[in-house]
């Protein structure tokens, strides 16, 4: 299999998140695909495994495997994915059969950039139960009173369910820390597919995030579209923001690849996530 890099939610090969892209792994073996995206070592390694037939030449079928399994959905391998397809088939929408269900995706090419967009299925918002959001905080070295109260922990999905807690102050955001293998003994005993997500509020509608997911040598994730998706979820769901609204991620600052993800709020139905990405030297 041809593996393609590329990074995402950013215009510079150093930055955002970088994902493996394979545009030819029909017929595939799980365990093929999971070994080569554990040798890619990238968080997540985006997998096209049917479509592009001539009736429908621009709606494809995708897998994602991180290094250490399957993961239901990854937003920056979609991004990834759509851009590494518009460079070849050209700019404009296309269909991603998911495993969490069919995703919508447009892309546009000009001068040099390229952008896609992805709108996440219906997302869910869920409570976290408070022994849980113990857990994590005890991970993170944060307590309690480290939290925002006017943005409770929630478990939040548009693909991926992501426990969701938001940090008060700017400081403690940018000063914990975590063990990744105790990270992952918790991820596995909860049963999560994706990360631990922590967002800090810069603004009404700005936000930091950082995203816990130890898979092989990476312990924290650069940008992270699914659990991007997942907030805007939360925000329109506890009444944070008022739909229509476009909120600012940045994401990627703590671990050297700072991105951008433009997440647009609708008043309902699935959540419009949009970045850059450009092949990685």
């Amino acid at each position: 299999m041809d593996v393609l890099r590329y990074a995402a939610f950013t215009d510079h090969p150093d930055g955002g998140n970088p994902a493996g892209v394979v545009l030819d792994a029909g017929g595939a073996a799980d365990e093929q695909m999971l070994a080569v995206a554990a040798e890619v070592g990238f968080a997540e390694t985006a997998f096209v495994v049917g479509g592009g037939r001539e009736d429908e030449p621009r709606r494809f079928a995708l897998r994602y495997f991180s290094p250490h399994a399957e993961v239901p959905f990854c937003g920056h391998a979609t991004v990834a994915t759509a851009v590494a397809l518009a460079e070849r088939r050209g700019a404009g929408p296309f269909a991603f059969d998911t495993p969490v269900g069919p995703v919508a995706i447009d892309t546009a090419l000009a001068g040099g950039r390229a952008t896609a967009s992805f709108t996440s299925v219906e997302p869910r918002v869920d409570p976290l139960a408070p022994e849980v959001v113990d857990a994590v905080l005890d991970l993170l070295g944060l307590a309690r009173d480290d939290l925002d109260e006017a943005l409770p922990p929630r478990t939040a999905s548009a693909g991926n369910p992501h426990p969701l807690l938001f940090v008060r102050e700017a400081a403690a955001f940018d000063a914990f820390t975590f063990d990744p293998a105790a990270a992952r003994r918790l991820i596995d005993a909860q049963g999560w597919p994706a990360t631990i997500a922590l967002a800090h509020r810069r603004g009404p509608a700005e936000f930091e995030t950082r995203n816990v997911f130890p898979v092989g040598p990476i312990s924290e994730d650069p940008a992270t579209g699914s659990a991007a998706a997942a907030l805007g979820g939360y925000l329109r769901a506890t009444g944070a923001v008022v739909p229509p609204a476009r909120v600012l991620v940045h994401q990627g600052r703590h671990v050297g690849r700072p991105g951008l993800l433009v997440v647009d709020v609708p008043a309902e139905g699935g959540i419009v996530v949009t970045g850059t990405a450009v092949a990685m030297r």
